[in-house]
């Protein structure tokens, strides 16, 4: 007998979620927005379809596990030394100033202490979900201020990482002495520096080995499933093993894997129930809030939206100045920082069950939260307008710029020409090896994008740049620098997906020249219609190889041989277009 509560909690809350989300979506608002919405209207504290809260909270317990491994697989060491300088005392200043500032406020509204500090806690932390698709929607992702912003994001989900696990020791119940919190910190910390160690030693080396070997069997159900029990299995032993949350155990999972060769796989194809049960996470979140209770405390939360709208920004966009970045890219990583999401509400929760935050504070938390969501990229348009106004007094401007230096030996958050040396290679079979070494030999440099894991690791003995994963999606094209290459080929004949990767590097890149070998003529128009220059077929190439070598036994000279092939090619194109 299939579980009815289940399935109709699953199927109204998702519903709910869809509906929401593509409306935000198409109002240029991040669907995170859409999806709290869906929770209100769902919840029990709204007319009509209720869902089951309880079960909306165990699915909502996966989406937490499955959002921190996709955390762990974004982190990248090499990236955020790139903007250590920045982003390690930024973030980490803002977070504090932020936490003590909304604590203040909160016990001038009646919060005690502890309360206070868990509700400050929340203010100061982004939504890593929401920033990442804001600053990709605006094409600022991969920029130097993408970078600061994801380094940002990086240190300050570690930091709300640490808190979470400090949290019972310092604020839970009972009166501690300061010796008794010192030993509980010193246990805390010694647990996830276990935590780390077990999954830096042992996970290093065990993990990447069971993915080569399921990776070898070419089955993307079993490498899905593998990713899944390795994300759900590191966070569940992690609580068991070392009493740690088992989102600190996700994170580690995700860390993991994402310094081996399958991070970009795992991100990109085999996490699908990831964005699911994300969204429902975030759906339980807004079933929680009471709209009868809004007008209960109007001025606290006025002065919760003040706090991330505009103490938050002012306070990060000093500190990024102060510490020598650019005026425009300060402005827009401050105003990008308006908004409060996934963190916020983790860190409410963890606060609930500790039974500091009572349910009112909860529903400030989630109309700051939708507000801000709703409001952040319209409030990150003013950064044009204030750098304007600043531009305009020349004085201030060169005041606030006097220690500003570029990051990364970059100096603009424009995107970087096409390069025409530079080439991504879909494809290493006999015909994507000849065009490789070709490339080589007239000091183009090619990036290969692969499936078969021996073949990157033999084109890496080789020194050639390879990328592990799927090249229809585009974080792995986006990995392999289509961005700026000159030249996409896709060498391998018959890719199923074919269409959709020239569709995908055209938009992301819309200057480059696209070469695509295919098996049959009736292939050609549509990828042709889909963005592609120049389209080789088996069937026209073997007709005109026959036709050439036929008529050189007749004696024709080398004009005519080339006159012959391109009415010839003529020809078959128009066959192929009629064929479709």
């Amino acid at each position: 007998m299939p579980n009815v509560d289940l399935i109709l909690t699953l199927t109204g809350g998702l519903a709910a979620a869809l509906f929401f989300g593509y409306l935000m979506h198409r109002l240029k608002i991040s669907a995170i927005a859409g999806y709290l919405l869906a929770g209100i209207v769902v919840g029990p504290h709204t007319p009509g379809f209720i869902a089951n809260r309880e079960l909306a909270s165990q699915m909502a317990d996966i989406g937490i596990i499955l959002l921190m491994f996709g955390v762990g697989l974004q982190f990248n060491f090499k990236k955020l030394a790139g903007v250590t300088r920045l982003v390690v005392p930024g973030a980490l200043l803002q977070s504090l100033a932020t936490a003590v500032f909304g604590t203040l406020v909160a016990m001038a509204f009646g919060l005690g202490v502890k309360a206070g500090i868990v509700y400050g806690l929340a203010l100061s932390v982004a939504s890593t979900v929401a920033m990442i698709r804001v600053f990709a929607d605006a094409r600022r992702l991969h920029t130097p201020t993408g970078n600061r912003a994801t380094g940002w994001l990086v240190v300050e989900d570690l930091f709300m990482i640490f808190v979470l696990i400090l949290l019972p020791a310092i604020l839970g119940t009972g009166h501690h002495s300061v010796p008794v919190l010192i030993r509980e910190c010193g246990m805390a910390l010694l647990k996830i520096t276990a935590v780390v160690a077990a999954a830096f030693l042992l996970g290093g080396r065990v993990i990447p080995w069971i993915l080569r070997h399921v990776a070898a069997t070419r089955s993307r159900e079993l490498f899905t499933l593998t990713i899944l029990v390795t994300a759900l299995g590191i966070a569940v032993g992690a609580s068991i093993l070392f009493g740690i949350s088992m989102a600190l155990g996700a994170l580690m999972a995700g860390m993991v894997v994402g310094r081996s060769d399958f991070s970009l796989r795992a991100a990109t194809e085999a996490l699908p129930m990831r964005d699911a049960f994300a969204v429902l996470f975030f759906v339980s979140v807004g079933m929680l809030f009471d709209p009868s209770r809004i007008f209960e405390a109007p001025a606290f939360g006025l002065a919760t939206l003040a706090i991330v709208l505009l103490w938050k920004p002012l306070v990060a966009g000093t500190l990024m100045m102060v510490l020598g970045c650019p005026t425009r890219n300060a402005l827009t990583l401050a105003l990008a920082l308006g908004q409060i999401g996934e963190f916020s509400f983790i860190l409410a929760g963890a606060g609930s069950r500790m039974g500091l935050l009572s349910e009112s504070t909860g529903n400030l938390l989630v109309v700051a939260s939708i507000l801000s969501l709703v409001l952040n990229p319209f409030y990150l348009r003013l950064a044009d307008p204030a750098e304007a106004w600043l531009v305009r007094h020349p004085r201030l401007w060169r005041w606030l710029n006097r220690t500003a230096a570029p990051v990364e030996g970059e100096e603009s958050d424009e995107p970087g020409k096409a390069d025409r040396r530079r080439a991504v290679l879909v494809g290493y079979g006999p015909v994507g090896k000849t065009l490789a070494d070709l490339l080589l030999e007239h000091a183009i440099t090619p990036t290969v994008i692969e499936m078969n894991h021996d073949t990157i690791t033999r084109l890496r003995t080789r020194a050639i740049a390879a990328v592990y994963g799927d090249a229809s999606h585009a974080e792995v094209l986006r990995a392999a620098g289509t961005e700026q290459a000159g030249t996409l080929i896709l060498s391998a004949p018959g890719i199923p997906t074919g269409a959709e990767i020239i569709r995908q590097a055209r938009a992301m890149n819309p200057g480059i020249h696209i070469l695509v070998n295919t098996s049959f003529l009736s292939e050609c128009p549509v990828l042709e219609t889909a963005g592609a220059d120049e389209v080789f077929s088996g069937e026209a190439e073997v007709a005109l190889a026959m036709c050439g070598s036929m008529l050189r036994r007749l004696g024709a000279g080398t004009d005519e041989i080339r006159q012959t092939g391109d009415r010839v090619r003529t020809t078959l194109s128009g066959t192929a277009s009629r064929r479709e």
